[in-house]
């Protein structure tokens, strides 16, 4: 994952794509992990740093569609790219334009995650977007990772912020059944 995760950072750096990582990577970073094939970021690329990190997606090297991409960055979606050296597949993901996703952006914070140096979200972040994610597909895999980082991380965490965003994304039930099954409160 080193390696993968390495080239993706670099290109994103190079081009001046804003990023940030999140998703299970990012929950490893702060909480025990769960193995995954997919590396997933959150980028707030301009079309022409865009263009810049697409064309950098060597097609000797990786594979990406730079179509899908385009349409993503137009339409607040995703796209992913393959690391044919690895296999391992990124997941890029427009930041969306709401509240919660630019303050989630503005935290993003420096992390060194599998011997790279990253801009990585932050545990509560993490937290939310999973507790999103488990809304969006029912998903308990995305209840059991968020439990594992409270278990780890329940002293560091600034609760008051998980349960403003909480209230206003409407994740109480999510929220409930991960600190259930973290242990409690």
């Amino acid at each position: 994952m080193e390696g993968a995760l390495r080239r993706f950072v670099n290109a994103l750096e190079r081009a001046g794509v804003p990023y940030m990582l999140t998703g299970s990577h990012a929950g490893g970073y702060w909480g025990p992990g769960r193995a995954t094939q997919d590396i997933d970021f959150v980028i707030m690329p301009s079309r022409e740093q865009l263009r810049l990190f697409v064309d950098q997606l060597t097609p000797s090297e990786f594979y990406v569609d730079s179509g899908v991409a385009f349409e993503a960055l137009h339409e607040h979606g995703q796209f992913n790219a393959i690391d044919y050296a690895s296999a391992y597949k990124a997941d890029f993901i427009i930041r969306k334009q709401r509240p919660f996703s630019e303050e989630e952006f503005r935290r993003r914070t420096h992390a060194i995650v599998a011997d790279v140096p990253v801009m990585v979200a932050t545990a509560e972040d993490v937290i939310l977007s999973k507790l999103e994610w488990s809304k969006v597909g029912g998903s308990t895999r995305q209840i059991e990772d968020v439990a594992r980082i409270v278990g780890s991380r329940r002293d560091e965490l600034d609760r008051r912020y998980i349960d403003e965003w909480v209230r206003q994304l409407a994740l109480e039930q999510q929220w409930n059944a991960a600190l259930e099954a973290a242990g409690g409160t």
